[in-house]
């Protein structure tokens, strides 16, 4: 959020101004922080802006590729992109890229061991034994892995996590980083695009789910008696999203029979959906991610959910 204000200003400023002239120096500050997308942009502004990307190793050092870049994104584009690091790459967020293999993935990290940061959720294209095979080579480094992201790495079994902890275990910064675990709560998780798995005493963002066995992220719930339950070594409710449904709001287990309607089909808890504003003609609430979904009422105190506003839109 710092980084987008001090971008909005920096323009803002360069267009207030009467003469032509230098970018702003905010703008070269925050170059080092934007997403690959972003940070490509930047790179056709001008020609000084174009020299900071292309000619400095600083924002290169933590390669971050989010959508729209992920679909596109292959083996010899994140080679090239990755090599402007000159060995030096600390991050690789790589956000739902399906083109990347374990042949690309390795040739990455083995010119660049002292990676840090590895997140690679949905990147289907890639195996566990790829993913095993590329902590392996990092686990070497003295420095090691802090944080890795896997979920939604297909044929993910119980066998190769082991491996995976095995690697992770090595490193004792590590070790005392987990020992300050703390819970993790579904609609934090859902809210937060950049969730700091660290700062929770998770050095890895999946496990072996109690339930269904299956390796997944597992969340924790809020209720007291969940609590309770937790802190006296019993599973309770703490599985993933397949096994139990959690309300969007506030975390909270749902049981099936305690479901309520809503106008986004998003799951709420009871208490939830009696706090939240609801559709004037439908009187059904929508969870705070599909706000959007609220058309405001003329000539009424409230607001139409989308639904209901088509469906009058049909009979007029």
């Amino acid at each position: 959020m710092e980084i987008a204000k001090s971008m909005e200003l920096a323009t803002l400023s360069h267009k207030q101004s009467s003469f032509a002239g230098p970018p702003h120096e905010a703008l070269f500050l925050v170059l080092a922080y934007l997403p690959l997308f972003e940070l490509l942009s930047m790179s056709e502004v001008c020609r000084s802006l174009r020299d900071a990307v292309e000619k400095d190793v600083l924002p290169w050092l933590n390669v971050i590729v989010e959508r729209p870049l992920s679909l596109r994104l292959s083996d010899e584009i994140l080679m090239k992109i990755a090599s402007k690091a000159n060995g030096r790459l600390r991050t690789l967020v790589l956000m739902y890229c399906a083109k990347i293999t374990d042949d690309g993935l390795q040739r990455v990290i083995d010119q660049n061991p002292l990676i840090t940061k590895l997140h690679i959720p949905g990147c289907t294209g890639l195996t566990p034994d790829g993913v095993i095979r590329a902590l392996q080579k990092l686990s070497d480094c003295q420095d090691g892995l802090k944080s890795l992201w896997i979920n939604g790495i297909a044929n993910m079994k119980k066998e190769h996590l082991e491996r995976l902890q095995f690697y992770l275990q090595t490193n004792q910064k590590l070790l005392q980083i987990q020992q300050t675990r703390q819970p993790l709560l579904y609609h934090n998780y859902r809210r937060l695009r950049a969730y700091r798995w660290e700062e929770l005493g998770r050095v890895i963002d999946v496990e072996l789910c109690p339930k269904c066995n299956e390796v997944r992220i597992v969340f924790d719930c809020p209720r007291e008696e969940c609590k309770r339950k937790r802190e006296n070594s019993m599973t309770g409710c703490r599985m993933c999203m397949f096994c139990i449904p959690r309300c969007e709001e506030c975390g909270k287990c749902v049981e099936n029979g305690d479901l309520e309607e809503t106008v986004c089909a998003d799951t709420l808890c009871l208490d939830c959906w009696i706090q939240l504003p609801k559709c004037n003609f439908c009187n059904k609430p929508c969870c705070t991610q599909h706000a959007n979904m609220q058309i405001a009422s003329t000539g009424s105190i409230g607001w139409i959910c989308s639904v209901c506003h088509d469906k009058s839109d049909d009979f007029e």
